[in-house]
C-alpha cells in the first residue's frame, strides 16, 4: 500500500524538463536619447541537459522580442474621380509595436503550425483580432505587417542563430531608432521536431531619459504649459531668424 501511494505521488508531480534554457542578454533595459539611434540586442544562452542529446530528432532554438501592444486602424485608399482616397478601414484590437522573430533554421524546420497557435511565435499570431466589416482582413493583416516591415519595425530572422553541437546559441537582434516606450517582452523557446519542449521569458525596459524624459512628461502631465512653451520657442525662433536676415541685407 505504502508503494502504491509512493507511486501516484510521483506520477502526480511534474517532469523535470530533460533539456532546459539558461539564457543571458547584453542589455536589461535600454534608454532613448537625443542621439539615439538604434540598438543591437544581443541574446545568448546554453542549454542544460539532464540526459544525452537525442540521436533521432531535430533540436531548434526560436528568439522572439515583442514591444508593447497598441490598437491599429488600417485603411485602404482607392481611386475616386481620379483621386487616391481613403475608402475602407479595419481596426485591429492590438498589435506589436515591434517585433522580431529569429530561428536557428527555417520556420518551418523548427515550428508546427499547433504550436505556433499555441504560443502565438510568427508575426500573424501576435496580432489579436481585426474587426470591421471587410471580407478579406487578411489582406490588411498583410499589409501592417509589410509596411512595418518596410519600416524595420517587424523581422523575420529564420537562420539568424548560430547554434552550436546543439548546446551554445547567440544571435543579435537590432532595435531601430523609431522605438515605442515601454516594456518589451523576450522570449526563447527550444523545440524538437517542431514542438516546444521548454521557454523562457524575461522583460526589457525601453525608456526616454534626460531631457527626452522631461519633455515627455511635460506633454502629458503639464499639457497647458508644454503648449505655452512651444509657442514661445516658436515666436522666438522666428524673430530670430527674421532678425538675422535682417542683418544680412545691410
Amino acid at each position: 500500500m505504502i508503494r502504491l501511494i509512493l507511486s501516484l505521488i510521483f506520477l502526480a508531480l511534474p517532469a523535470l524538463a530533460e533539456e532546459e534554457i539558461v539564457l543571458g542578454l547584453s542589455h536589461d533595459q535600454v534608454a532613448i536619447t537625443a542621439t539615439f539611434e538604434g540598438s543591437d540586442i544581443l541574446v545568448f544562452g546554453a542549454i542544460k541537459r539532464e540526459v544525452p542529446i537525442p540521436d533521432q530528432s531535430h533540436l531548434g532554438v526560436i528568439v522572439t522580442i515583442a514591444g508593447p501592444d497598441r490598437p491599429v486602424d488600417i485603411w485602404r485608399k482607392d481611386r475616386v474621380a481620379g483621386i487616391w482616397v481613403n475608402t475602407q478601414d479595419v481596426e485591429v484590437d492590438a498589435a506589436p509595436s515591434f517585433y522580431a522573430v529569429a530561428t536557428s533554421a527555417p520556420m518551418r524546420d523548427v515550428l508546427n503550425h499547433v504550436e505556433d497557435l499555441n504560443y502565438r511565435i510568427t508575426t500573424p499570431r501576435t496580432i489579436k483580432a481585426i474587426g470591421g466589416q471587410v471580407s478579406d482582413s487578411l489582406a490588411f493583416m498583410n499589409a501592417l505587417i509589410r509596411i512595418r516591415t518596410d519600416a524595420g519595425l517587424y523581422q523575420r530572422l529564420e537562420g539568424a542563430i548560430d547554434l552550436e553541437e546543439d548546446t551554445l546559441f547567440r544571435t543579435a537582434i537590432t532595435l531601430p531608432a523609431n522605438l515605442t516606450e515601454g516594456t518589451y517582452e523576450a522570449r526563447i523557446f527550444l523545440t524538437r521536431n517542431g514542438r516546444v519542449i521548454d521557454e523562457y521569458t524575461t522583460e526589457i525596459p525601453v525608456r526616454k531619459v534626460g531631457l527626452e524624459r522631461w519633455l515627455y512628461n511635460l506633454a502629458h502631465e503639464h499639457a497647458l504649459l508644454y503648449g505655452i512653451m512651444s509657442l514661445i520657442l516658436a515666436i522666438s525662433a522666428g524673430w530670430g531668424a527674421s532678425a538675422i536676415f535682417g542683418m544680412l541685407r545691410r
